[in-house]
Formats: structure tokens, sequence, C-alpha cells
């Protein structure tokens, strides 16, 4: 199974993430981490367009392909991503879940933003103008929502493993 985890920064999406796979023994793959590993790479803070989150889907068809369940946790901001990662599930052969997470409280959300303890070292923190300001696309079509202002990390686990089947 692929459990897509997609939402803005400081929605609480890692932490479901980690949560989540630590339970099902799953594979998290995270977007962040890919880019930031590219960046150090490459030495420098550069913009990576789609870079991360190709490597992202090769590294999930892999584990899918092996029968791992794999937890995606991006941004995923737009239909293209969000298109990329059911194509992945497809030629895995398996099902997948998408699962936006928001946090509907702006003061609670700014300031787990804020607070948070950076755990990839690389480019300043964001900032919460340049969160509300990312492009975001409204979805377009059924999908699970956690509300990370009102669900636990436990409660948002056990409502995407109630999804998942």
């Amino acid at each position: 199974m692929l459990i897509i985890l997609s939402g803005l920064s400081g929605v609480g999406k890692t932490t479901i993430a980690r949560e989540l796979a630590r339970q099902l023994g799953a594979v998290h793959v995270r977007i962040d981490s890919i880019e930031q590993a590219i960046r150090d790479a490459k030495g420098d803070n550069g913009s990576l367009d789609e870079t991360g989150y190709r490597i992202g889907y090769a590294v999930a068809l892999d584990n899918l392909r092996v029968g791992r369940t794999v937890i995606a946790d991006s941004v995923n901001p737009i239909g293209i991503s969000r298109n990329a990662w059911l194509e992945v599930a497809i030629r895995a052969q398996v099902h997948a879940i998408e699962v936006e997470v928001k946090c509907s409280d702006a003061e609670e959300h700014r300031s787990r933003l804020e607070n948070r303890v950076e755990d990839i070292a690389g480019p300043p923190p964001l900032t919460w103008q340049a969160v509300i300001a990312r492009e975001y696309h409204a979805w377009n079509r059924e999908h699970l929502v956690i509300d990370t202002a009102v669900s636990s990390v436990e409660q948002a686990v056990r409502i995407i493993q109630e999804n998942a089947g």
C-alpha cells in the first residue's frame, strides 16, 4: 500500500508519518530529506524543481514492488505531483490512499512552524510568510482530510489506518 501524506509545512505531516511508519513497519519516504541530501551533495541551496520528488517516486516504487507499505511525506502542492504518486501505486499494482493534512487554526499552525525543532540541517527554517505564500492547489478529487488542530497524532494515525483498510 502507498499512503500519500500531503499538506503545507508545519501542519504535522512528518510527525504523523513517523508514527504511522513505526506502527506499520512501513518505509517513510520524506521528500524534504531527499532534497536536502541533493543540496548537500551539490554544495548549494538552489532550486531542485521536481528532482527530489522524482527520486522519492523511484524509492517508493522499489519498496512497493518488494511488498513494503510506503508512506510518502511531502507538501505535494499541485495536481502533477499528486497524480505522479498515484501513478507509482498503479505501476506497483498496489492500493493508494491520499491524505491531506491541514491545521485549521492559523495561529496554532504558525506557532508550530515557528517553534519546531528542525531535524534537517540546511537552509534557514521556513518563515510563516513563505508557507502561506506557497503555491498550493485545491484538491479536485476525493481524499482523506485530517485536521491536526482537532486531531492528535494518535487520532490521525488511527483515522488513516481505518481508511487504509
